[in-house]
């Protein structure tokens, strides 16, 4: 490797086809920022892709969630400089000019591109992206940890911005994933009275740290009725808000059935699946079904501070491993032996998370 390249995880068909590669160092061009990367996070979606390929192909390199170090600077940056400790945004591309990026809702934008997928992520030793998406990290947030605001920004756009979680409520994840346990901490701070997380037996290293986040049960759907255990649970009514982190047709007839009447049921997993069955049960307990999807500025600004104040305490999520390492920590998560696998390309961040841990 010179100075001129850099060793990056590229995708270009499943399983074999995902290897480290050398590749071109990445420069910023105007309105630009290179970033050297800290940490990177394996997402259940990078987990998919190299398990069953990605629409459209590659060649691009894997990885949205990342924290780094400015290294770069293109012409008229002036927000950040060399040596920031930021993490950026997953949205490589916003078109600035719909009525969605207009008013502040570029989320949604229909000509949004993702890292990782439209554009070259950051599984890699430097990735390239826009200031306007980078977001400082508090000096006393190692960047191993920094690395999960995003999975906690789509949490808590789901529950606190797309949801009505209320003091009182019966809330219920289903699925124990990083997206899973992160809702389980951003719903601990709205005062639940009981929050239920349901998975299955090969989930249980997961659920126990489902328990670790805040859960106060775990149920494993798979040894006994979920449904009966939500509805059997307080005034046998059902579950006031429904976090569907899973996305696949069963979790959703799942929601349906344990739902309270006026409760809400909010959709963050994705699936393929077709419905295949009746949702008339929505109509018929005046039950709110709510998609959720991505992020914004102040969502990220809020999530950054509840992770530095330790309120979103994401220290027994992360399983560290160096960007050689790459399978080991993608196998880790496949295997459901670790909860959230991140990727560490340089030395410093190691160092940084290995002081951390000393400390607790």
């Amino acid at each position: 490797m010179t100075a001129a390249t850099m060793q990056a995880l590229v995708y270009t068909a499943p399983r074999e086809g995902t290897q480290l590669r050398e590749i071109a160092r990445p420069q910023p061009g105007p309105g630009e920022v290179v970033l050297e990367v800290a940490a990177v996070g394996v997402c259940g979606t990078d987990i998919h892709v190299w398990q069953h390929g990605m629409h459209g192909g590659g060649p691009v390199v894997l990885g949205h969630e990342f924290a780094g170090v400015v290294a770069a600077v293109g012409a008229g940056v002036s927000s950040v400089r060399p040596g920031d400790r930021v993490v950026s945004e997953t949205a490589s591309y916003v078109c600035g000019e719909c009525i969605y990026c207009r008013s502040g809702q570029y989320n949604v934008c229909p000509r949004r591109r993702g890292f990782g997928f439209q554009a070259d992520g950051a599984m890699a030793n430097y990735v390239r992206t826009r200031p306007a998406i980078l977001h400082r990290v508090p000096d006393d947030l190692p960047m191993a940890y920094a690395a999960l605001t995003e999975p906690g920004c789509v949490a808590y756009n789901a529950i606190i911005e797309k949801s009505r979680p209320r003091p009182g409520d019966h809330a219920v994840v289903l699925g124990p994933g990083p997206i899973g346990l992160m809702s389980v901490a951003v719903l601990r701070l709205c005062g639940p009275t009981r929050i239920s997380v349901v998975g299955l037996r090969r989930d249980g290293i997961r659920l126990e740290l489902a328990r670790r986040m805040g859960a106060d049960e775990v149920v494993i759907a798979d040894e006994e009725d979920a449904v009966a255990r939500v509805l059997n649970s307080g005034d046998g009514y059902g579950a006031d808000l429904v976090i569907d982190a899973v996305g696949v047709s069963a979790t959703l007839r799942q929601s349906l059935d344990m739902v309270r009447p006026n409760g809400q049921i909010t959709k963050i997993g994705w699936g393929p699946e077709p419905v295949g069955f009746s949702l008339d049960a929505l109509i018929r307990k005046a039950a709110t079904l709510q998609g959720s999807f991505s992020h914004t500025y102040g969502t990220w600004e809020r999530v950054l501070t509840l992770l530095a104040s330790r309120q979103i305490d994401v220290r027994p999520l992360v399983s560290p491993f160096a960007l050689s390492d790459w399978y080991a920590g993608f196998s880790a998560m496949e295997d459901l032996e670790a909860a959230k696998s991140v990727l560490l390309p340089n030395g410093h961040a190691l160092a940084e998370l290995y002081s951390e841990v000393q400390k607790h």
